[in-house]
């Protein structure tokens, strides 16, 4: 027996449609419309809440588990469903339901055990209710735990079905910022929540392509906007084309991009009830059989010529109608043409042929029919029976659209809204069916599916997915302008999908990898993150071992005595380079230093341990080029004068161990290489042929014209780069260029940048890049024509380059002095001391780290450690670094009252200005011209004065105090730690929040008091005042 559940579609009990969806399969379950939510079982039993109704349909399915696996389970499930209708209903106490929410989900993926349960369905509609909770997340404000958990279930499939029944979620500003983003939808006229219903009608004659894609996806966008009904309608009007095969294949294509329509029909369904309207139109003299050639036929209607059937009688129609149904040879000679207006200038308005005879049996109906209506006859009468609200078509049916309402008016039938948006045209790409089975057939290509291939099969096997094609539709919009547009757009919208999940693997190329000696290292494994940004993406096993393989394109970069980092491990030592005969790197001699944790500055390696513990996975990475050659062709161009040739190419590489786990359709990022999907996972050896079966990749491009560097670094690329350019510029110095060369060394970066030149020569200079960099402010306010910006842009560069010619140094806003006297000395006892100490502390964390010891006792050295940093930064002025043992000299001081006075009156200004201009929002591109100016200014400002400009900041601050006795600052030191030891044990006991912030506030009024009286702030380990920072700058000079 079934069981009716009534909802109220005001306020749908979402928990109970989730519950409804998940039991769906195992018991017959009935959802109606009424004015209170309930579940009657009898007259005298009735259920009314969401966790009633919950327990009695996870009772009817105790197969799903709904309701747990055991009575702990089901005790728990009891009190999430009980909290969802209490503390989560209750506003007062929202904020607090949601942060012990936060807790519970810390280490869990569902709320009890490994399954979504009761528990989920009810928490989660409570949340996807409460337009709070909605806020929240739009905002980012969200408790992590909760969101991401929220967001999991969102995905899932039944959640997915619930979601899309429900009213759509409130628009925050952060929510409409992002709706601009996406692109212009325009409003569908005549549209009503609940009542839109669109189509997709594909022809079964081939595969879909992105093109049809973009069709399917903005059909379905407008109908889960609307909450209306999506028609998936095959167009079998030529039975020529159609076939059984096609149909099965496009239904797959749709189940790949994820799209669920709600009616699946066919043209041929309405044969005879098309036929009826064709003799209609016969009967009331607006339509006749036309016998005439088909050639003649073309050319009367260029030429705005009735055609000599054009007065045919009545009967004489009909009579030459019926040859046509019967196929007959007089038959098979004519077709039915409307009669609308062979004078009009729409071309498509001139008496357009609606039926033809065709003899070839159709994939549904066999023999029985020998007429088919053509598809511009047949659309508008199927839209209008089938109760289709809006027809999305391309522009380029514009002139049909007077057809398609013309069969509508004469035939008396409901109208329908049509709407154009614009085709997707890609750039070397043929996206005919013709053109693209022209390739299958010459072996052009592997099939349909060929990565190469606008396909959906082909784009998707490639590694795009279903939410990059969808995010990239949405970004388009339903705007009605044809573009040929780059497909490295589609590819950037589908990497901002895989990035932030894609797992990071290594593979080298194998021919020509060099073997790197590791002597004090040790064969063993560690786990580390997948993804370095994102740990729900898992661990994975990384080995180590005295022999390690590094590329040979990395290799040849590498120069002895350089420090690069071992991607995953640390920084190495190159020792000894070893070349062959013909000055080939074979091997690399070097010494782990990962003491040494400053990576800034240096390549960025990957590589792989040697070890018969983890051998490597034989693997084939493979890239593809466009099949076509010329980006746009020309209607006139035949597209087989423009095929790319060699556009697969494969690499064998020696993979990471873990690639052997993969699976097909998984996306990785092979470290600096660059995304891939798997194609072919690894199989082991075969019984037969003793060989593995490598792991095959297919490159997905990123949306960069450049693919990801291979060799050595971006880093190391720029500079040598720059070293080249800076030897082309100084070819006019032959003398000691030639000098260093014979010497095998170029000359270091002081003896390059020359030093002779005057102050007056720079300060003109600098004043030159400063006026052409306002010339290019100007021109971007005014929105310039781009080649005057573009001109002006490339003056203010080579400006540039000529100042760093001259000065050996980068120019910057205001930065036409040297720099100013140093800050007071440090004791260089005192110095040597403290870094001794770093260093020493330092050992002791790596070590620790190491022996992979208790969590608390690492981060008490490391604050020890963090101490000592901050002791020798008070005494410095400078952050500690490793070899760091001199003190570098202080900033500019002399900064006069005029100076400063003059500087603080234009940021003044200019703030005002751009505070006048945003709240007359201005365009865009003119208030980043001025907030640049600004910035500028800031920049000059602190040049001058050695402070960061603040509002009210008109004299130059004093050095700090000195007068503060050191048993005062001893004092309340001691006083800050005390009673941030006491803040920690209240948060440790979980101690009540009103207590918690009480005490927080008496340990900001300490900080407050201590930089008072030392001008500071407090850090830990501060026990001493740090020098002043401007000591030549007095407050009486200001």
């Amino acid at each position: 027996m079934a069981v009716t559940v009534s909802i109220n579609p005001a306020n749908p009990p979402i928990g109970v449609l989730l519950a409804v969806e998940h039991v769906r399969d195992s018991v017959a379950v009935k959802v109606q419309e009424g004015k209170n939510t309930g579940l009657k079982i009898n007259d005298d039993v009735t259920f009314s809440t969401v966790p009633s109704i919950c327990r009695y349909l996870a009772r009817l399915a105790p197969g799903k588990q709904l309701y747990g696996t055991n009575s702990l389970e089901a005790t728990e499930v009891d009190h999430w469903l009980e909290f969802s209708v209490g503390r989560l209903g209750c506003p007062a106490d929202f904020s607090d339901a949601v942060q012990y929410l936060n807790q519970v989900l810390g280490p869990r993926t569902f709320l009890i055990g490994h399954t979504a349960t009761l528990a989920d369905f009810a928490v989660w509609g409570a949340l996807r209710g409460n337009n709070v909770w909605l806020n929240m997340l739009d905002r980012g404000k969200a408790p992590p735990h909760v969101a991401r958990w929220f967001r999991f279930l969102e995905e899932q499939a039944e959640f997915k079905a619930v979601a899309m029944t429900l009213p759509t979620k409130p628009e925050s500003s952060k929510s409409e910022t992002r709706k601009q983003d996406q692109g212009k939808f325009v409003e569908l006229p005549g549209a009503e929540m609940g009542k839109v219903v669109t189509r997709f009608p594909p022809e079964a004659s081939g595969f879909l392509h992105v093109g049809h894609a973009k069709a399917a996806l903005l059909n379905q966008y407008y109908q889960q906007n609307f909450q209306g009904k999506l028609i998936m309608r095959f167009d079998d009007t030529n039975p020529a084309k159609e076939s059984a095969e096609f149909e099965k294949v496009i239904l797959e294509d749709i189940a790949m991009l994820d799209i669920k329509p709600d009616i699946f029909t066919h043209t041929s369904d309405h044969f005879d009830r098309i036929q009826g309207y064709a003799e209609q139109l016969i009967r009331a003299g607006l339509a006749y059989v036309d016998d005439t050639e088909a050639e003649v036929m073309k050319q009367e209607r260029e030429q705005k010529v009735d055609s000599k059937n054009r007065q045919n009688s009545v009967e004489k129609n009909l009579s030459m109608w019926e040859e046509m149904k019967k196929g007959s040879e007089v038959g098979q000679k004519c077709a039915m043409r409307a009669k609308i207006d062979m004078q009009s200038a729409n071309g498509c308005m001139r008496d357009p042929t609606i039926y033809r005879c065709k003899t070839e049996p159709h994939v549904r109906t066999g023999t029985k029919y020998k007429v088919y209506p053509t598809y511009d006859f047949a659309c508008p009468i199927v839209d209008s029976v089938e109760g289709v609200t809006h027809a999305l078509r391309t522009t380029e049916y514009h002139d049909r659209d007077d057809q398609f309402n013309w069969f509508i008016e004469k035939l008396a039938l409901r109208p329908v809204h049509i709407w154009e948006y614009s085709r997707l045209n890609l750039q070397n790409t043929v996206m005919s069916k013709r053109k693209l089975t022209w390739f299958v057939d010459q072996g052009l290509v592997d099939g349909w599916d060929d990565p190469r291939f606008p396909t959906v099969r082909g784009v998707l096997r490639r590694g795009m997915t279903v939410e990059g094609l969808k995010q990239f539709i949405v970004a388009q919009g339903s705007s009605r302008a044809v573009v040929v547009m780059e497909w490295d757009k589609i590819w950037a919208f589908n990497k901002k999908v895989i990035d932030p999940i894609a797992p990071r693997y290594t593979a080298l190329q194998k021919e020509g990898v060099v073997a790197v000696s590791l002597p004090q290292s040790k064969e063993e494994m560690k786990e580390v993150a997948k993804h370095p940004k994102n740990a729900d993406v898992g661990q994975k096993q990384v080995w180590y071992s005295p022999r390690v393989y590094i590329d040979g394109e990395d290799a040849a970069t590498l120069s002895e005595g350089e420090v690069v980092t071992f991607i995953n491990w640390g920084n190495i030592i190159v020792k000894k380079i070893n070349k062959n005969k013909a000055g080939v790197v074979v091997s690399i001699d070097a010494e782990l230093n990962l003491e040494n944790m400053d990576y800034k500055k240096t390549t960025k390696l990957t590589w792989l341990a040697d070890t018969r513990q983890a051998l490597f996975t034989p693997t084939v990475v493979t890239h593809f080029d466009h099949i076509i050659t010329k980006g746009v062709l020309a209607k006139e161009e035949d597209f087989k004068n423009f095929i790319g040739k060699d556009t697969k190419t494969e690499t064998v590489m020696i993979g990471d161990p873990c690639l052997a786990q993969l699976k097909k359709g998984d996306i990785i990022q092979l470290q600096r290489r660059g995304f891939y999907i798997c194609d072919q996972p690894y199989g082991p050896p075969s019984r037969y042929t003793c060989q593995p079966t490598p792991c095959v990749l297919f490159h997905i491009p990123d949306g960069h014209q450049k693919e990801m560097p291979t060799a050595g670094s971006k880093a190391k690329s720029k500079e040598r780069q720059q070293a080249e350019a800076g030897q082309k510029k100084k070819a006019k110095k032959p003398d000691k260029v030639e000098k260093a060369a014979s010497k095998k060394e170029l000359p270091s970066p002081k003896e390059e940048a020359s030093p002779q030149y005057s102050p007056q020569d720079e300060q003109v200079l600098s004043d030159k890049v400063a006026a052409q960099g306002d010339t290019v402010r100007t021109l971007k306010g005014k929105k310039a024509d781009k080649a005057e910006v573009d001109a002006a842009v490339k003056a203010l560069l080579v400006l540039k380059t000529e100042y760093k010619a001259l000065t050996g140094k980068e120019w910057k806003p205001g930065a036409t002095k040297a720099a100013g006297p140093a800050s007071p000395a440090a004791d260089p006892g005192a110095v040597d001391a403290i870094n001794a100490k770093i260093k020493a502390q330092g050992e002791k964390v790596r070590e620790l780290k190491t022996a992979k010891a208790e969590k608390p006792q690492v981060d008490a050295e490391v604050k020890v450690l963090l101490a000592l940093k901050a002791d020798y930064k008070n005494l410095t002025g400078q952050d500690w670094k490793p070899g760091a043992t001199k003190l570098a000299p202080a900033a500019s001081t002399a900064a006069s009252t005029a100076a400063v006075d003059a500087i603080n009156t234009k940021i003044k200004a200019q703030g005002e200005k751009v505070r006048e201009l945003k709240a007359a929002k201005a365009e865009k591109a003119q208030v980043d011209a001025e907030v640049k100016v600004l910035l500028s200014l800031k920049a000059d400002y602190k040049n001058l004065t050695g402070q960061d400009w603040k509002p009210g900041a008109t004299k130059l601050a004093p050095a700090a105090s000195t007068a503060a006795s050191t048993a005062a600052v001893d004092a309340i030191n001691t006083k800050i730690k005390a009673q941030g030891e006491k803040v920690r044990e209240l948060k440790t006991a979980k101690a009540e929040k009103p207590q918690v912030d009480a005490e927080v506030k008496v340990l900001l009024a300490l900080k407050a008091d201590y930089k008072n009286l030392t001008g500071q702030d407090w850090k830990p380990g501060a026990t001493k005042l740090a020098p002043a920072a401007s000591t030549a700058a007095s407050t009486a000079a200001v």
